[in-house]
């Protein structure tokens, strides 16, 4: 999320009852997860193990819980509980509006686009030209849909971030960490019905131009679907990833979180995709392998039972 305008980094620092060290000149003009800060950004560390990757990323502000040497040019904003400071000046920045009408009037809207009866579209969204948007589709706040675009009945747009950091104190709990991010829909998308789609923590969730999703496909936080991808029905797409151009997902394939699955490959259906994987190749089966070095394997367990007794009786 990048700010309406810089922020003096002293100012953020009375706000959360932070000790500001290093660079008191510092401007804020965004707040961002570790893995997509950009300069002037505010990001959070709060475990030992990501302290140097925090520390030597292209965050200007660093929300952290350890006082330590400060990287030249860069402000640490020490305080006991980074992320839930990261959570405040979220809530901060881009509070919760309040809708009281189905259609909200900072709405922009293009020509020739139809709304169908029973749409929600929040505060501050906006939907390009030529779009269908059919009956009881729900479009969350900050949301970007581009032209010719056609989103069918019941589908959700922009809910939150599946992100949670687990507390033991005074009971176990899961703590939400805010989302500030949004979902940007290119043109000539297709999206089927009763699809969910969550917006970015901080940055974008992304339909590429000219991609199609079938019926009950959920989008984790964070995605990037490319361009001109073809995804079959009850896909599950986990929170981060990164899907290239041209690539298509057949039916029931659950894909992890933090990978990437490179421009054209195919995943055949009801596969788990849990790890990277390089494209121009086909893939099926959990985890997923190219399609017929696994189906090979697949072949030859038939017969394991025969081997395991062969083995005894030698």
């Amino acid at each position: 999320m990048q700010f309406e305008k810089p922020i003096k980094v002293a100012q953020l620092a009375e706000m959360i009852s932070a000790k500001l060290l290093g660079n008191e000149l510092n401007l804020a003009t965004g707040i961002n997860e570790i893995h997509k800060v950009t300069p002037g950004d505010i990001t959070f560390v709060d475990h030992p193990k990501y302290y140097e990757k925090c520390l030597h990323s292209a965050a200007t502000i660093i929300l952290i819980n350890q006082e330590m040497e400060v990287p030249e040019g860069k402000t640490l904003l020490f305080c006991n509980d980074p992320f839930s400071a990261y959570v405040n000046l979220v809530k901060h920045f881009r509070p919760f509006e309040r809708s009281t009408q189905s259609i909200s009037e900072s709405a922009v809207i293009g020509e020739g686009t139809i709304i169908q009866p029973q749409v929600f579209i929040g505060n501050h969204v906006q939907i390009g030209k030529n779009c269908l948007i059919h009956p009881n589709v729900t479009i969350y706040d900050h949301s970007i849909i581009g032209d010719h675009v056609i989103i069918q009945a019941g589908t959700v747009i922009g809910g939150d971030a599946f992100y949670f950091k687990k507390r033991s104190s005074p009971v176990e709990f899961y703590d939400k960490l805010e989302s500030c991010g949004r979902v940007r829909i290119e043109d000539n998308v297709e999206i089927g019905s009763g699809c969910t789609i969550d917006k970015g923590v901080s940055g974008e969730t992304v339909i590429g131009r000219g991609s199609k999703l079938d019926n009950q496909i959920h989008v984790g936080h964070g995605t990037v679907i490319g361009k001109n991808c073809l995804i079959a029905a009850q896909v599950g797409i986990a929170g981060k990833t990164k899907i290239g151009d041209n690539v298509i997902i057949w039916g029931q394939v659950g894909v992890n979180k933090d990978l990437v699955i490179g421009d054209n490959a195919i995943v055949l259906g009801q596969s788990g995709v849990t790890k990277t994987i390089k494209g121009n190749q086909t893939y099926f089966g959990t985890p997923a392998k190219e399609s017929r070095a696994k189906l090979k394997e697949m072949a030859l367990i038939q017969y394991l039972p025969e081997l395991v007794e062969l083995l005894k009786k030698k």
